[in-house]
């Protein structure tokens, strides 16, 4: 298996390996991708795999390594692709090494065929059959059988996974091969990256390929290239301006990964990074492998958190956005006359959408725990798309949800945390205090939901100010 979130070069990688194999003389190697066979039949869909075989082989072997006219193999399909792997490798001199790329895009039925398949010509080795085979995709084998055998079924006695040797992923790049990368950019166009630039590139995507090369397509070499001038370097301030331009033009690979949160499993894990909860069924580990493998959550700093500042941003604004567009109140109200933001006139503003909408809202967002969250994430953003931005940061078992928001060049904090017990203002209370010390502020913020609260809508919202190492806390118990 060799599995690796969607854009992240595995088919590139793939295609290269195999053409170099190739060439070496030692094997015949392809890839072959079985990403247009959806139909849940295997009758239909084994005899086309073969066809895209031999294609996939005239087009990528020399002539005589090109297996046999798959035509004389269709009629029976529960056996068709074993006796043709098996001819193919009898009649060619050296050994047969094939990658199925785009395994997930297999039905249940024609992938456990497949499988089978594999499985028996594996099993009637020494006979002749492919040397290696390697099935890639999204997902690793234990996700196959989570999502193809139920409680009460069974794939029966001989599992068609028995024959997995080894998983294998594709890491991110580390920050040495992100410069490298941006020094190829360098290369093509003359433009060169500041440390800090660089460094900034390598924070907002942890290294994630895609991500990586769309913020510096976007800073140098797109149609719309933000700094058209080539003798200007790229900087920091230049790097997070891409970064909106990325997540506002939610390009493919943005849009693939935000149509999975509606995913019961993945909301399963994003929930609890969303509210810093530290307690979790007996699925959540299965569920984190899931979310992981697809890219969007990562175990990388010993916490399970978002896989990186940009899906940190982009996955709270999504859930969002119809929240977005049902808030009445203009930024400008907001904003002081000196041009920074009122954050207590703000925090008076959300009271007053909360106390009208709260209920309403609650009962119609898909994360129903993460809900008041990203309710008040919601407004927040309404006023800050006026000229500002936020940084967030959720991680499991931290209890709380962090928002720093730049506006105009100065930075405030901002807690938000689930009522789970007395100890929740106090904590809250000392957090928000230690992280404005450390932003030079001398007051922060500590939002509190209460999901326990029966008093009635228009009663809730009482701010008060608490003292702590010479910070002002501003509380509000929502």
């Amino acid at each position: 298996m060799i599995h690796a979130p969607r854009q992240t070069g595995k088919t590139t990688l793939l295609r290269n390996l195999s053409r170099k194999l190739t060439q070496e003389g030692r094997y015949a190697a392809l890839t072959c991708s079985l990403e247009n066979f959806t139909q849940p039949d295997p009758e239909r869909m084994l005899p086309r795999i073969l066809a895209q075989l031999e294609y996939d082989a005239q087009r990528q072997l020399p002539k005589e390594l090109n297996p046999p006219a798959q035509e004389a193999y269709t009629a029976v399909p529960d056996l068709a692709l074993q006796q043709y792997l098996s001819d193919w490798a009898e009649q060619i001199t050296c050994p047969l090494v094939i990658f199925f790329d785009e395994i997930d895009s297999l039905p249940g039925a024609v992938l456990l065929s497949l499988l089978r398949q594999l499985r028996n010509g594996y099993c009637s080795r020494p006979a002749p059959f492919p040397l290696s085979i390697a099935l890639v995709g999204l997902k690793d084998v234990r996700d196959y059988k989570i999502s193809l055998r139920q409680d009460a079924e069974s794939l029966g006695t001989a599992s068609p996974f028995n024959i997995k040797a080894r998983s294998l992923t594709m890491r991110n790049f580390n920050q040495e091969e992100v410069q490298a990368l941006l020094e190829q950019y360098t290369q093509a166009t003359g433009q060169p990256f500041t440390t800090e630039a660089a460094a900034e590139i390598f924070r907002l995507t942890q290294g994630q390929p895609w991500l990586t090369n769309a913020l510096a397509a976007q800073l140098v070499t797109d149609y719309d290239a933000l700094i058209k001038d080539r003798s200007c370097p790229i900087t920091k301030e230049a790097v997070n301006k891409a970064r909106e331009i990325l997540i506002e033009r939610r390009d493919t690979h943005l849009d693939s990964l935000t149509d999975k949160l509606r995913e019961k499993r993945v909301r399963a894990v994003i929930e609890p990074i969303m509210v810093g909860k530290a307690e979790f069924d007996q699925a959540f580990d299965n569920d984190f492998v899931y979310a992981k493998n697809l890219g969007l959550v990562s175990d990388a700093r010993g916490r399970l958190e978002i896989a990186n500042p940009i899906y940190q941003e982009i996955i709270p604004r999504v859930l969002t956005y119809p929240v977005q567009m049902a808030i009445p109140d203009e930024p400008a109200w907001f904003v002081t006359e000196d041009g920074t933001l009122d954050i207590m006139k703000l925090i008076k503003g959300f009271i007053r959408f909360w106390q009208r909408n709260g209920e309403v809202l609650l009962r119609g967002m898909p994360y129903h725990e993460a809900a008041p969250h990203l309710v008040f994430m919601a407004y927040l953003q309404r006023v800050i798309n006026s000229g500002g931005s936020i940084e967030r940061e959720f991680a499991i078992g931290t209890g709380r949800a962090d928002l720093v928001i730049d506006f105009k060049g100065r930075q405030d904090i901002i807690e938000l945390k689930l009522l789970r017990g007395s100890y929740t203002r106090t904590e809250g209370v000392e957090q928000v205090a230690r992280y404005a010390t450390w932003l030079c502020r001398d007051r922060g913020y500590l939002v509190i939901f209460d999901p326990t609260e029966e008093r009635p809508w228009e009663e809730r919202g009482r701010v008060e100010t608490k003292s702590c190492k010479g910070v002002k806390v501003i509380v509000l118990e929502a």
